[in-house]
């Protein structure tokens, strides 16, 4: 969500702002004032330091003033807090911050300034501030924060070392110290009346941050440099070969030869591990929302298909072979097979064994709302229709199958029978009576469904699959977007379960829902295909919208904090801690194909850089840093372990220059797999373009 206000910090007595701002200030004792005309919108505190006020300066830039405090001070103080509170003096409608502080003393650690800003909203306009990136991190000892408090009109800037009691709340801590020497803080801050920012509260503010922090790095060649095939060949070399035992599966269902990489492999599963194997998970195959085998296979069969390894195609239909497997009722159908697991003794230790794909059963996803009675047996409307989007664009990009079609208008004919009045889709379906539950029952979710049948509309040639994919829009327009209510199944069911007590209302310390990138995503995509349908300007003004605040959870800088390339990965959530979040391979495309329809460059270096972050984590000899990182963490890895990628960095909230936040497993469908699918992919569809992209930032 987001808000409105301003007015704010000090510089000069009465400084006159340049003409491409609308923002004034006035300095007195002890605080600053920010003016619009001769409206006051915000008012910030200036605190002192070792008995001294700081010394404030101030630059106008296009709309936005940058403002430094800087003390000097003598000796050392122990100073467990410096902040600037900025008090706003309108009536808000809407806030946004990239990380919820729902209780006092939660602050926004420095850890999760991916894309930082706090935005205030109103009728009138709209307040942002933008941390100086130039000065953020730079000490190690003196951690950045921002916090909000919306029901007192409040939001900080301030140094404070923090503690993270649980996944993933930063708390403030005791302990700083600040000096000798000079302390600083800065801002950007900016006021904007525009009918387009005030419709768009993310466009200017994601585009001032790209344009300062992270073009320069973008132009430099950053994340890398390195031609994304070599990463490819690494990946499948990993997973079809020096790790095959652990990752590549081939089994029967009823009589069908199918095949499909495990779900989740770790450390232990190196043939470089000196001990026993211990599976992370139970040994499974996954067609859901983020581990999609399907989608994975589709790159295998592209990178084949281009290369002319035969091998690799094989595979990739084998995979095609398993999503057809499973058995539909009804129209309805499972997305999970996994086996059953033991617990066994291998001399003094004890670790988990698959018992083998024999004793394999049909289920579906475990990341459900078991505490409102769902349980993986109940079937996933989501991961059914991005399962059946993936064999649409399979029977329409890479060769046709005659079971197709029929397969996913089964599915497309009851999905139909379950759009409710106002146009949503559910979220899960009773196993043993088929009725939807209440839970995310009108939720961001139905944008993927929306994107199945239009793409199914689009191969059969039937309107009323589009007549239903644009009401299921609408009602994600009129219902969802505007109050920034992105909740789906990551946002409560994953590694963070904080709000579930919040489903359906917003923080009321920070007047935000718990928000996810995922159905931002779906949502985005789903507006871009509709616009393409209907040439309804509408749906492309909604879909750049959406785009732009997805775009707020992407990397665009190199913090000193964070030990591996940054620039272009994307964080999870807004109460989460990843950095390089596998999801930045999935978003790629999106951003290049909104700049392939809007001219829009910013829109296609967000896209590369994401591409090209989806392999940063790889553990290989072209990533020299990351590679030492890996070494320091698990010093038995070798040549045979290149390709091995972790899904994120940082993940508990915390990093460290000697490995801390690498992590110990790989997803292929949601790390290395997932990645080289993405690039492949891109390539397919852009070709020359794509390698003309790559060839400008270094990488050929």
């Amino acid at each position: 969500m987001l808000n409105t206000c301003i007015c704010l910090l000090t510089v000069c007595a009465s400084a006159t702002m340049a003409s491409d701002t609308s923002l004034s200030m006035r300095q007195e004792a002890g605080y600053a004032q920010y003016f619009d005309d001769t409206t006051c919108l915000a008012e910030m505190t200036l605190p002192m330091l070792g008995g001294q006020a700081p010394q404030v300066e101030t630059e106008a830039i296009g709309p936005w003033l940058r403002v430094r405090l800087r003390w000097d001070v003598s000796e050392a103080l122990a100073r467990d807090d410096l902040s600037l509170l900025f008090r706003v003096f309108f009536t808000p409608d809407s806030w946004w911050a990239p990380h919820l502080t729902p209780t006092q003393g939660d602050v926004i650690a420095q850890h999760v300034f991916r894309s930082p800003a706090m935005l205030v909203g109103s009728a009138k306009g709209l307040l942002a501030m933008v941390p100086d990136l130039d000065l953020c991190g730079a000490n190690p000892e003196i951690p950045w924060y921002m916090d909000m408090d919306a029901g007192a009109r409040h939001f900080w800037l301030g140094l404070s070392r923090t503690d993270i009691p649980e996944h993933v709340r930063y708390q403030k801590a005791q302990g700083m110290v600040l000096g000798p020497g000079t302390v600083e803080l800065g801002f950007y801050l900016a006021w904007f009346k525009d009918e387009a920012s005030l419709f768009n509260p993310w466009r200017e503010v994601s585009r001032f941050l790209w344009e300062r922090w992270g073009h320069p790095l973008y132009e430099k060649g950053e994340p890398s440099t390195v031609p994304l095939d070599n990463f490819v060949e690494h990946t499948y070399r990993w997973a079809f070969d020096t790790w095959k035992e652990a990752v590549w599966q081939e089994f029967d269902i009823n009589g069908v030869r199918v095949g499909a990489p495990a779900f989740i492999v770790n450390v232990t599963e190196s043939p470089n591990y000196p001990s026993e194997v211990d599976l992370r998970e139970f040994l499974s195959v996954w067609n859901q929302a983020w581990f999609s085998s399907l989608r994975a296979a589709s790159g295998v069969y592209r990178y084949g298909r281009r290369t002319g390894k035969e091998d690799l195609m094989a595979r990739a239909r084998l995979t095609k072979e398993f999503t057809l497997a499973a058995p539909m009722r009804n129209g309805l159908f499972p997305t999970v097979y996994r086996t059953e697991m033991e617990e066994v003794e291998v001399g003094d230790k004890k670790v988990s064994r698959s018992k083998g794909w024999q004793t394999g059963y049909w289920t579906n996803s475990n990341r459900v709302p078991e505490e409102h009675g769902i349980t993986d047996r109940w079937y996933n409307v989501l991961d059914m229709s991005w399962t059946c989007l993936l064999l649409v664009r399979w029977h329409r990009e890479l060769e046709e199958d005659p079971r197709i079609l029929p397969y996913v208008e089964g599915y497309a004919e009851r999905l139909l029978t379950l759009q409710d009045e106002e146009g949503f889709f559910p979220s899960w379906l009773d196993p043993d009576t088929e009725a939807p539950s209440p839970v995310l029952a009108r939720s961001p979710q139905t944008s993927m469904s929306v994107s199945f049948l239009l793409a199914l509309a689009a191969a059969t040639g039937k309107d009323h699959y589009r007549e239903a994919a644009l009401k299921a829009m609408d009602a994600v327009i009129t219902h969802i977007i505007p109050s920034g209510q992105w909740e789906d199944f990551e946002t409560y069911w994953s590694c963070c379960r904080l709000g579930q007590d919040h489903l359906g209302r917003p923080f009321e310390r920070n007047a935000m829902f718990k928000q996810c990138s995922f159905s931002m995503f779906w949502t985005a995509e789903a507006l871009l295909s509709a616009w393409q349908v209907t040439n309804d300007r509408k749906y492309m003004d909604w879909g750049q919208r959406t785009l732009d605040e997805l775009s707020m959870l992407q990397q665009c800088w190199q913090p000193p904090f964070i030990h591996i390339p940054a620039l272009g990965g994307f964080g999870v959530m807004n109460f989460d801690a990843e950095w390089n979040d596998s999801r930045q391979t999935l978003f790629a495309e999106l951003f290049l194909d909104y700049a392939a329809v809007t001219n829009e460059k910013y829109y296609r270096e967000r896209g590369i850089a994401a591409l090209k972050a989806g392999f940063v984590m790889m553990y290989c000899p072209e990533n020299q840093e990351v590679k030492a990182l890996w070494e320091k963490v698990w010093p038995f890895f070798g040549p045979e372990d290149y390709g091995f990628t972790m899904e994120n960095y940082g993940h508990g909230g915390a990093t460290s220059p000697d490995g801390e936040g690498m992590g110990n497993f790989t997803i292929f469908t949601w790390g290395n797999g997932a990645a080289a699918e993405a690039w492949n992919r891109v390539l397919d569809h852009y070709g020359d373009a794509a390698l003309s992209w790559l060839e400008a930032t270094g990488d050929v």
